[in-house]
């Protein structure tokens, strides 16, 4: 079942509101999910852009077009589909105003959880005129791309972070402004004395990746495996920057259904527990079933969680032996042994 923001979207042209595009155009779609067809009548070709990797797969078995990143211009249109990340939202729209040809049609919708309300007033500033309309606990609002974008453009694009002025980051991707204290801690607990090959499970933009590589001397290797594709192409280059000579590979994986094909001497993890708007541990207790899949017989899991995330029971019976190495009074570092 597709969440409401999505109907919210094409709501406008399912009512009426807004005459739907004919066949022939080409509509580009940010934030991209599966799980609603478009309205009768909107006949346009979708070129759908998604950089998690799990809604990047549902897309690609609903037979869609889509890539993780923005291709092509000149569209005749853009559709938005907003998420959490008020900076991400924001570039979206940039990234619209870039692509879509003059007098096209940008449609961005969202729920309240989104913030859609604070960003149709922001989008309100820069006079683009359109309109707005209420569906299924959202907003829904439209706008004809102007003719000249060039200063909102620039104040909606994304602006990368500095992180402790070593590490690179952008809004939309986890911690992007600062270390993130759960990965910290984790980081401060690493072997020093560790030798082999590594697997960093949510790598994010690559800082427990970075910590491996400087804790550990003994390290032969380290692949970051990560969910969000922006992600890891930051964290591509913040291993460049960093930690230039270890040996590191990159996959865009979904830890939770694809199994990683290599096996690892150790494996740290900071797990998500939230997919999109829902808190869901599941995330995690999947990620740590497949971290077992994926240690050589003897390997050790190393994971920092919140302090109320019932992981105990899962490292119990997915492992040979576990525990706890630390906590205080926010997290909790874990440990199994396959």
């Amino acid at each position: 079942m597709s969440r409401d923001a999505l109907k919210t979207l094409y709501h406008p042209f399912a009512a009426g509101i807004v005459e739907p595009p004919g066949a022939g155009q080409r509509y580009l779609f940010l934030g991209a999910e599966a799980g609603q067809r478009a309205p009768d009548g909107f006949q346009a070709e979708i070129h759908s852009v998604q950089p998690l990797r799990s809604l990047f797969r549902a897309l690609e078995a609903a037979r869609l077009q889509v890539t993780p990143v923005i291709e092509g211009e000149e569209y005749d249109g853009a559709l938005i589909l907003c998420g959490k990340h008020k900076g991400q939202n924001e570039d979206r729209i940039a990234e619209a105003l870039r692509r879509v040809r003059e007098g096209g049609l940008i449609v961005v919708a969202g729920g309240k959880e989104d913030g859609i309300q604070s960003l149709r007033k922001r989008i309100a500033q820069f006079e683009f005129g359109g309109d707005h309309t209420p569906k299924y606990h959202g907003v829904a609002f439209w706008f004809q791309r102007p003719a000249n974008i060039a200063e909102a453009a620039k104040a909606l694009s994304a602006r990368s972070v500095r992180v402790e002025d070593r590490f690179t980051a952008t809004p939309g991707m986890f911690s992007h402004d600062r270390v993130d204290a759960a990965s910290e801690m984790l980081a401060a607990r690493i072997p020093a004395d560790f030798k082999g090959h590594a697997a960093d499970f949510g790598a994010g933009w690559g800082y427990l990746s970075v910590m491996l590589a400087e804790h550990a001397p003994g390290l032969k290797g380290v692949d970051l495996f990560e969910a969000d594709y922006d992600a890891l192409e930051a964290a591509r280059a913040n291993i460049a920057e960093n930690c230039p000579n270890v040996p590191t590979r990159f996959f865009w994986s979904d830890l939770t259904s694809e199994q990683p094909r290599d096996h690892y001497d150790l494996i740290v993890m900071n797990p998500p527990f939230h997919e999109g708007h829902a808190a869901d541990h599941g995330l995690g207790a999947a990620m740590i079933r497949m971290a077992a899949k994926a240690l050589k017989v003897g390997g050790r899991l190393m994971l920092v969680a919140n302090r109320g995330l019932p992981y105990e029971p899962v490292l119990s019976e997915a492992f040979k032996e576990s525990g706890e190495i630390s906590r205080n009074a926010r997290f909790k570092v874990l440990w199994g042994r396959r």
